[in-house]
């Protein structure tokens, strides 16, 4: 958008910044709209806020800043003194709500009469705002906002040449875009401009060639290559150019996530939050390389968003979390307008192993876990496996449940909650798995883990545990210390567990 900016701004001259790149080929398009211009260009990236007013004022502060690369304007004799207090006031940040509402068409008004040009409007991240709004309970207050700029913006106002207004949802045109004029959306649903939202392979094989990387191509490719926007394959480009920069000044030689902390992922948590049964199965799914089959809504309202797992898929879409599975490597025919979903590479799979992982994790600490620890300090080995139970549901795995994955499981169910957890600790003549001491009241709980290959062999697998308890010794060195030793066999099958008492 920046760049747009500048190739279009009247008030710069770009040719230098531009030569040699092949837009300046074009000398026919160059003489038409390079420095042609007078162009608004603002971001709403940081127009955030817990509260209303917090994030109102956020965005009356970036619009004073952004109106003070405007002041010579207020020189404009031709200008008139209202517009110019109007100025004054959103400069002042203490302008009224209406004429915060208004202020790119006061701003598009007063180019056009100084430049005697219309305006182009650029305006970035436009659903940032609403977003956090959605997320802190003040939606209503900041569509009011947002409607109204955009339709004072871009509806019937002379002054405006054309606008760009760029976002990672595209929110449903009756919720913001009330009236907008000639309004087109392209959207990476949709083929027309599908190679320009990334780098094409084309476009990476030569920047690798200039750097002299093209070593790294395959690596490259795994990492951020993968996104299928109609019948083009397309590279993430933030990721690549970031480590073409690290790579060429020595900071990093493998690649590594550069996207997940550029973007918000308050949505995404929120599902996590709201995550049932099926979208469980379905996050398990992906992150072991498979793929799911679900509609894709693009006009989303985000006071809805929560109302269908669709809107989950369709967000994941969106912003990049998910792709689709290219034509030709689909085995079945899909359901009218639906879509098969995947992962698109390395980089995004380890952001679902770490954050959405988490989030789960998350999400089950913050359980009621008292029954489980009831059970646990009083040998219900009934109640533990039917609360154990519950809490594993409430998880996510992948890789195909290995034992590593019921031992952190085991061990994050205590971890935080006022008890000495022990993983994998020397006790008595061996590793018993994981040991919970309750210093103050005098007692702790071992437990031994098996994996069971199917459901029925839980029994058996927890009559190992145990025997392997006693075999080993593992409470011996807690005799002179804890009043009560409890010894706990668990065996895990999938999502399925079976606790038994020494």
């Amino acid at each position: 958008m920046s760049t747009l900016a500048n190739f279009l701004d009247i008030r710069k001259d770009s040719k230098q910044m531009f030569e040699g790149l092949a837009i300046s080929k074009n000398t026919e398009l160059c003489k038409k709209w390079m420095n042609q211009c007078p162009v608004v260009f603002f971001s709403f990236k940081d127009t955030d806020g817990l509260t209303f007013e917090s994030a109102y004022g956020m965005l009356c502060m970036k619009l004073a800043f952004a109106f003070q690369d405007y002041q010579f304007l207020l020189d404009d004799d031709a200008i008139s003194d209202d517009d110019k207090g109007i100025f004054k006031r959103i400069l002042g940040r203490t302008a009224s709500m209406d004429e915060t509402k208004s202020c790119f068409l006061l701003l598009t008004r007063m180019l056009e009469i100084h430049f005697k040009k219309s305006a182009v409007v650029i305006l970035d991240e436009y659903d940032v705002p609403i977003a956090k709004a959605s997320s802190n309970g003040y939606y209503s207050q900041m569509l009011d906002v947002m409607r109204a700029m955009m339709s004072t913006t871009l509806k019937d106002n002379i002054s405006l040449d054309f606008a760009v207004v760029t976002g990672c949802l595209k929110i449903a045109k009756e919720s913001i875009f009330t009236g907008t004029n000639n309004f087109v959306s392209d959207t990476i649903l949709s083929p027309r401009l599908s190679e320009s939202f990334g780098f094409t392979q084309a476009d990476v094989d030569q920047m690798l060639k200039d750097a002299g990387l093209e070593s790294q191509s395959a690596e490259i490719k795994a990492w951020y290559d993968g996104y299928h926007f109609g019948d083009a394959d397309i590279y993430c480009p933030w990721d690549v150019i970031s480590y073409l920069r690290d790579f060429q000044y020595g900071v990093a030689q493998k690649p590594k996530s550069y996207w997940k902390n550029t973007s918000d992922n308050a949505i995404i948590r929120s599902f996590i939050d709201y995550a049932g049964d099926n979208i469980t199965t379905k996050l398990e799914t992906l992150m072991a390389g498979g793929s799911i089959v679900q509609h894709i809504e693009e006009n989303l309202t985000y006071d809805y968003l929560h109302s269908s797992e669709e809107n989950l898929w369709s967000v994941l879409y969106l912003t990049g979390y998910l792709t689709k599975v290219r034509d030709k490597d689909l085995t079945d025919s899909l359901p009218d307008g639906c879509s098969a979903l995947m992962i698109p590479n390395a980089e995004i799979r380890e952001i679902f192993e770490t954050t959405v992982s988490k989030w789960f994790d998350d999400s089950a600490k913050a359980w009621n876990r008292s029954p489980l620890f009831d059970a646990v300090w009083s040998g219900n080995n009934e109640a533990l496996t039917k609360e154990m139970t519950k809490l594993l549901r409430m998880t996510i795995s992948y890789h195909d449940y290995r034992e590593d994955f019921y031992h952190a499981f085991l061990a994050g169910i205590f971890t935080g909650a006022g008890y000495v957890v022990e993983s994998n600790k020397e006790h008595g003549e061996g590793r018993s798995d994981v040991i919970v001491k309750d210093i103050r009241n005098g007692r702790v709980a071992i437990f031994e883990a098996k994996y069971a290959k199917t459901l029925d062999a839980l029994p058996d697998a927890c009559d190992t545990a145990i025997q392997q308890i006693n075999d080993r010794m593992y409470a011996a060195d807690f005799r002179d210390d804890y009043d009560d030793i409890l010894c706990y066999g668990i065996a895990f099958f999938k999502k399925r567990c079976m606790v038994r008492k020494k």
